[in-house]
């Protein structure tokens, strides 16, 4: 009997067994730049198209042609630099006016092509009045101080509803998030087809801002993380647990990362989160940081989540 027992097994292993069936990408990501500060070819931007196409959005501007060229470097590009940037990327979203988020844009700004710049009021207030103003830099605005030069359609969001992205097939809705003391930050939720990518620009953590508007964020995603619909998050971790509260300024931490996740779980159910792909960003390079951090996620990463630590220049799919 034990015999028979064991060849049985064994003629059940040999069999072929039922491919799994793969699921084609939603969504085909460039990060241009990653880090949160200091390395000043490397800051946060991240290039977003819908899969199978090249005409993309940029999620913040921090740093440009760097990214650009070590992507076509990497030959996720055939086109040459200059046409990455002028000619797929057929517009920008940015989370907040700091110059970690938009030094690209204004750099390359005068060598653009026209394309639109999306953003909340108060962001697109600031890029407007402080920087496209002929003091800052010249006003490649629709606005503001004269004359306005008309390359960039300042292209305002109303929170929560949807706007498509020209030139793209993608549609963004933007959410409010809080960056410390008197600083806007956004999330956008990018959409193609039934698919949904979510980038969160900087932001604390609800209880340390005194906000709710993170929980209301994962209230919004709650339905397309049941149902599959949610294919990655884009989340910062700036600095490390052991950074003071009251040096956070309005950023977030391993710990203060996954307890905003977990709120999420809880409202989407405990196992939903199970490999999900969440994309750290924003991480501060000082000597020593990166490391700590990446341990310190991976040992309280209890939801399970697929943690993914971009590289400049090298494409992502989800």
């Amino acid at each position: 009997m034990h015999t028979y027992l064991f060849l049985l097994a064994a003629w059940l292993l040999a069999l072929p067994t039922r491919a799994q069936p793969t699921v084609a990408p939603a969504f085909t990501v460039v990060p241009l730049g990653v880090k949160g500060g200091l390395a000043e070819g490397n800051l946060s931007a991240y290039l977003v198209a819908a899969a199978g196409t090249t005409a993309f959005i940029a999620l913040d501007a921090g740093s440009l042609r760097p990214g650009a060229e070590k992507a076509v470097a990497n030959h996720v590009f055939t086109a040459s630099v200059d046409e990455v940037l002028r000619q797929n990327i057929k517009g920008y979203c940015l989370s907040h006016p700091h110059l970690d988020h938009v030094a690209g844009l204004l750099l390359n700004a005068p060598d653009d092509t026209p394309k639109p710049i999306y953003g909340l009021p108060t962001c697109l207030h600031t890029l407007q009045q402080d920087y496209l103003n002929w003091r800052a830099w010249p006003n490649f605005g629709n606005g503001g101080a004269p004359p306005a030069l008309g390359k960039y359609q300042l292209r305002a969001l109303v929170p929560g509803q949807a706007m498509p992205l020209d030139n793209t097939a993608l549609s963004v809705q933007a959410f409010v998030l809080s960056h410390g003391s008197n600083m806007q930050s956004t999330a956008f939720l990018v959409r193609s087809h039934d698919s949904y990518l979510l980038y969160l620009g900087d932001t604390g953590a609800d209880d340390l801002e005194k906000t709710h508007y993170l929980h209301d964020l994962w209230l919004a995603v709650q339905p397309l993380v049941q149902h599959g619909q949610l294919k990655a998050i884009f989340m910062e971790a700036s600095y490390p647990n052991a950074q003071p509260e009251q040096q956070l300024f309005g950023h977030l931490t391993p710990a203060l990362l996954l307890r905003e996740l977990g709120t999420l779980g809880q409202l989407a159910g405990p196992s939903t989160l199970r490999g999900l792909p969440v994309v750290i960003t924003h991480l501060k390079p000082t000597v020593g940081n990166e490391a700590i951090i990446k341990t310190q996620l991976a040992a309280g990463n209890t939801l399970g989540v697929k943690l993914v630590f971009p590289e400049q220049g090298r494409a992502l799919a989800f």
